[in-house]
């Protein structure tokens, strides 16, 4: 890892530790704010797919295993051929029990249970009583206990998370996604907590959300007015909200005082900045807080603080995004939450590497798909000044047959898009709603026929999007649109379903010819030259241990093995000047940043994993293709010789190929200098280079004004 890695990852495990509250913990001269306490630990868990809640409760300790939290049962992925015991692929109920404690708990508030997600349908008991179900893997829900609590004793939380693979007739059938090339996990396994808060206090039932929600607009002059609204629950006449903008130093950048009558559930007030300091993205992701604090006669009833990022944002067919006014060519990657061996139970130390290692590849974007992930990736996002492509994942299909999306699955992609929206409404870092991927691609292969058209579900969710956020547009990626091969007749066009449109494609690796990459992006912006373009996907398959000699042309099988990570750095070499090149694009996204886990993958040296990630599923390695990104896009100096896990060779004629941002790089083979490589678009390349029989040192260095910076891998020439 780089100097200026190291730093990165550091300060953000700092900014991890410190978080951006959300709520406020008691103190002696407030005793009546909310109360949050983490249910981390004192979980129990068992895996049965036949108990009943009854059953659950019933079972003896010595059946269930303790367990803290985040927690999933599902491992999926490895870099093997064939599955061995580490793979923990069950798609059915997982159960987790859990004592709380009704003495410590104040019988004058009300208390709720908060799960920041749970795969995929919940379903929670209390003392054997049912507090509720959600169906949806990606959003926060919350359960009222209040009723059902035995103050004076003990009380059993049972919970049941059902990540059934979705059939028909099975409990997942109507929640989306249907299907996607990622595997849905099973269990709690982002953080929970209980919230007490007084009886008047800030609303908990907003579909998951803080409650509280601000809109920044900046005028000519420079200024701000933050429009915020605040919703209530049981209101009472005397009390008042009391909002502020607070700054990063803590000072009050602005503040008003609304007053209340009894029962109100919404209050609106505005707050003027003469001059803020905007939220810049990578330049400057400056962060105010806007804090919201309920009040009777001068004492705090509850409060909620949330981020505030004063920015404004613009989209344009011809000339991209534009933040604050000025454009910003949008270059970035995808990430899955997901982890070799751990799933998608990830640590606050596992995002912080994640965003770290993506901006020390020079990113400035990501888009987060196919579905919403933690709050703290978006804080992460905020702070680092990422912008952010949030998504909903309605991912490939609306039905199972060649039918209309049925009403329920209706109803459930609109909960998920509402609970998206409100939840991550404050973060300046999204700057679009996605409401969909490649929900064409069932179509366009005739796997299912015209009346599964996604389309009146998809303006569904965009005319929802507008009502829930009009200062967002929204956005929709797209596998299929005049790409090669044969495709049914009656696919539908979608671009135009949404506000923006992002073009997943794969020129070079599932069909056509890399260069044709860029004039299949202008045919269609001339189709529709009145809406934003962007490349939402591109990429290809890279294994760790599969090399090639000559990577060039197609691989051996792209859906298959193998795949040479040269390929793969190869096909990034063609694709990126050809979009860097197009000025209309607002944006595009490499996949993968981070390989990730799919039961439909048997690929490259790998067994259920996508490989096209820039990095390995573990984070332990960078591939070649991770250091032409940060060649071509980071600041820092880079010196990085490709094809070192291509360790034994078999013939002496050989090249070197370095990525380096310098204007060349100095060689030497065993010791020996062989003469400097000029980079030519960060790609420094040496032909004619001749091995020796047994180990071969390779090294380049380059000259970065008073820095020297060298890089060194070792090659053995095998007996011939």
């Amino acid at each position: 890892m780089s100097r200026a890695a190291g730093m990165l990852l550091a300060l953000f495990f700092a900014l991890t530790a410190a978080g951006c509250a959300t709520t406020s913990a008691p103190s002696q001269d407030q005793p009546s704010i909310r109360i949050v306490t983490q249910l981390t630990d004192g979980w129990e868990f068992a895996y049965n797919d036949e108990w009943s809640p009854s059953d659950a409760i019933e079972t003896p300790a010595s059946s269930w295993q303790p367990v803290s939290l985040p927690h999933s049962w599902n491992r999926l992925g490895e870099y093997c051929i064939g599955r061995t015991q580490a793979t923990d692929n069950r798609q059915g109920r997982g159960w987790y029990r859990r004592e709380i404690a009704g003495t410590d708990l104040d019988p004058a508030r009300r208390h709720f249970i908060e799960f920041d997600a749970v795969g995929n349908v919940a379903d929670a008991w209390l003392n054997g009583q049912h507090l509720g179900s959600h169906s949806g893997a990606f959003t926060r829900f919350r359960f009222e206990l209040t009723a059902g609590l035995d103050f004076t004793g003990s009380n059993i939380l049972l919970v049941r998370a059902d990540n059934s693979d979705p059939q028909p007739g099975s409990s997942t059938e109507h929640v989306i996604p249907l299907l996607g090339d990622f595997f849905i996990h099973g269990g709690i396994y982002r953080p929970a907590r209980l919230i007490s808060v007084p009886h008047s206090h800030i609303d908990l039932t907003d579909a998951g959300g803080p409650g509280v929600y601000a809109v920044p607009s900046l005028a000519a002059d420079g200024s701000a007015t933050i429009a915020a609204t605040v919703r209530l629950d049981g209101a009472l006449a005397g009390q008042e909200v009391r909002l502020k903008a607070i700054d990063a130093e803590g000072r009050t950048a602005a503040e008003t005082n609304i007053a209340l009558t009894a029962g109100q559930t919404e209050a609106r007030g505005s707050l003027d900045l003469a001059s803020p300091r905007l939220w810049n993205g990578l330049e400057d992701p400056y962060l105010y807080r806007l804090e919201a604090t309920l009040v009777v006669g001068g004492r705090t009833v509850d409060r909620v603080v949330q981020p505030l990022g004063i920015r404004s944002i613009r989209f344009d067919p011809d000339k991209g995004f534009f933040l604050n006014g000025e454009p910003l060519r949008l270059r970035g990657v995808s990430r899955h939450q997901d982890y070799l061996g751990k799933g998608w139970a990830l640590s606050e130390e596992d995002n912080a590497r994640d965003m770290a290692m993506i901006a020390e590849m020079g990113a400035n974007s990501v888009r987060v798909a196919h579905y919403p992930q933690a709050e703290q990736w978006f804080d992460l996002a905020d702070r680092y000044g990422m912008v952010v492509w949030a998504e909903v994942p309605f991912v490939n299909k609306a039905a199972f047959t060649d039918a209309a999306a049925s009403p329920e699955l209706v109803a459930n992609a609109r909960q998920q898009m509402t609970e998206m929206i409100r939840q991550n409404f404050n973060h300046p870092s999204v700057v679009t709603w996605g409401i969909g991927n490649e929900v064409d691609i069932d179509l366009a292969f005739k796997r299912l026929g015209p009346k599964a058209d996604a389309r009146p579900l998809l303006r569904e969710l965009n005319a929802l999007s507008k009502r829930e956020d009009p200062s967002r547009p929204t956005v929709l990626a797209d596998c299929c649109e005049a790409t090669p091969g044969e495709k049914a007749d009656y696919l539908p066009i979608l671009t135009g379903q949404a506000d923006l449109m992002g073009y997943n494609r794969y020129f070079g690796w599932y069909y056509g010819k890399v260069e044709d990459l860029g004039p299949h992006l202008d045919m269609l912006h001339a189709r529709h030259p009145g809406v934003p373009l962007s490349v939402s996907e591109y990429g290809a398959g890279g294994a760790l241990t599969q090399h090639s000699d000559h990577p060039e042309g197609r691989p051996t099988n792209v859906t298959g093995r193998p795949q040479p990570e040269e390929f793969q750095s190869w096909l990034h070499e063609q694709s990126w000047p050809q979009i860097r090149a197009r000025e209309y694009l607002w944006g595009s996204w490499i996949w993968n940043m981070f390989d990730f886990s799919s039961r439909v993958r048997q690929e490259g040296d790998a067994t259920d994993i996508n490989t096209k990630g820039l990095v390995s599923f573990d984070r332990t390695i960078r591939k070649d293709a991770f250091f032409y990104y940060r060649a071509q896009w980071s600041n820092e100096p880079v010196v990085h010789i490709t094809s070192r896990r291509f360790v034994q060779r078999t013939e002496p004629g050989t090249r070197i190929k370095v990525y380096s941002n310098a204007p060349s790089v100095d060689l030497s083979l065993n010791g020996e200098q062989i003469g400097s490589a000029p980079c030519i678009d960060r790609i420094c390349t040496r032909e004619g280079v001749t091995l020796v029989a047994g180990e071969n040192l390779v090294t380049a260095k380059a000259t970065f004004g008073a820095e020297v910076l060298d890089d060194s891998v070792s090659w053995t020439l095998l007996p011939q």
